[in-house]
């Protein structure tokens, strides 16, 4: 039983860095898509009439 408890925390390691660089593209990723949510909620894609001064 100590050996099997010996071999699985030898091997957690590299399953976390092998998973970081997906990680990091994942969060870029979704950083991007939020901005560009963002972005479309802010415009709303609807053109406003031009204000004029009227004094």
């Amino acid at each position: 039983m100590a050996r099997g408890a010996a071999v699985a925390p030898a091997l957690r390691p590299w399953l976390l860095f092998d998973a970081v660089p997906l990680v990091v593209v994942v969060l870029i990723a979704a950083h991007v898509l939020a901005g560009y949510w963002i972005y479309r909620l802010a415009t709303d894609g609807s053109k406003h009439p031009a204000r004029s001064k009227k004094h």
